[in-house]
């Protein structure tokens, strides 16, 4: 069996062991600083549990030691020292940040490794940046890719329209960091939460705003290719104004760990939650300016007897089905890997991309 390390026992690394665990192709080794975290585990199988602090570069190595790769499933500040384990410890390394800092410092780590160094590998970035190239590779000139990404609960019931899905931290980071983004052909950053707009899918309205991180390496991949490319999250409307004014108006950008005790302490976790795709892609096709769409819900399910919220379900799916096409050899095996390289198609024949596959995916394999 394929040796794996995951670093973080939170619910989406709980949510990637028990995937892997699940196939009986993989052998995993679950590693975290907290051994209240490893104890929510519980018993699941072969899969093994390790008290590891990634500040103890020493044990963290230790650990690396003859696995084939390690995920990184940690908050987007942790990332590093685990990537600079991997490098040393010459294994495979993957994770999911949205980070635009985390990432520069993993791509640099990446660039002379002998092992391949995946990073954004979850949703956004990750799947959404397979659906933009995918699309991008359908134009014969690309004019504008709009990459639309959101995590929502089924039944809002506060005034923020909102649930915790994701990582408190993570969200917050992403309302607060300078956006990436190529405007009139050059590659620039926006404000986050700014350039706010709506649409409508399957009849519900959304609205949707600048975020940091969702585009991933897209802009360094299409830069010179595109126009315009922007990525903005969806939520419900109401929901960019009133965390303007908490972030600007009450100065809690400034004061982070006030407001995820807020976050924490007032808005409720769910698994009732949804997962909203919808990209857009427009340019020219044997010279008729056209336009290419991909849109998808996906919902909380069952995975391995446990209910595992839509957020969960896709994030770990992504990194999954990527770790899958590496351990096949599909993928470079070393140095700095973008997740656009992955064909769609061939994620979506994944039996962890099948997740994402819509009913056209499903009668188009067949």
């Amino acid at each position: 069996m394929t040796k794996i390390a995951i670093i973080g026992a939170g619910k989406i690394g709980r949510a990637i062991a028990s995937m892997l665990e699940a196939t009986g192709d993989y052998r995993v080794t679950v590693a975290d600083r907290s051994a209240e975290q490893l104890a929510r585990m519980g018993e699941r199988g072969s899969i093994e549990t390790r008290e590891v602090d990634v500040a103890d570069g020493a044990s963290l190595d230790s650990l690396l030691q003859g696995h084939f790769a390690v995920i990184s499933a940690l908050p987007y500040d942790l990332t590093v020292p685990v990537a600079q384990a991997a490098a040393r410890c010459k294994v495979h390394y993957l994770d999911l940040t949205e980070d635009v800092a985390s990432t520069q410092a993993v791509k640099a780590l990446g660039a002379d490794s002998e092992r391949a160094f995946i990073p954004q590998c979850g949703l956004a970035p990750g799947f959404v940046s397979i659906v933009a190239a995918d699309l991008a590779r359908r134009l014969d000139t690309l004019d504008a890719l709009r990459l639309r990404v959101g995590a929502l609960p089924q039944f809002p019931s506060n005034a923020l329209n909102y649930n915790l899905t994701w990582s408190t931290d993570g969200v917050i980071n992403e309302y607060c960091e300078p956006c990436e983004a190529i405007v009139n052909g050059k590659r620039t950053l926006v404000a986050p939460l700014e350039e706010r707009e709506e649409f409508s899918l399957d009849g519900i309205t959304y609205e949707a705003f600048n975020t940091s991180g969702g585009l991933g390496s897209l802009c360094e991949t299409l830069e010179g290719r595109v126009r315009t490319l922007n990525y903005r999250t969806i939520r419900y409307p109401g929901h960019a104004a009133i965390m303007r004014a908490l972030l600007h108006d009450l100065r809690l950008a400034e004061r982070r760990d006030v407001l995820k005790d807020i976050f924490e302490k007032a808005l409720p976790a769910t698994l009732q939650d949804v997962v909203v795709v919808f990209v857009t892609a427009t340019g020219e096709r044997k010279g008729q300016f056209v336009q290419e769409t991909y849109a998808n819900k996906i919902y909380s399910r069952t995975v391995g007897g446990e209910v595992q919220s839509a957020i969960q379900v896709t994030t770990s799916a992504g990194v999954c089905a990527i770790l899958d096409l590496l351990a096949e050899g599909a993928l470079p095996q070393k140095g700095f890997v973008r997740p656009e390289q992955v064909p769609l198609e061939r994620f979506l024949a994944n039996r962890f991309g099948r997740v994402y596959a819509r009913a056209e995916d499903i009668a188009h394999a067949a």
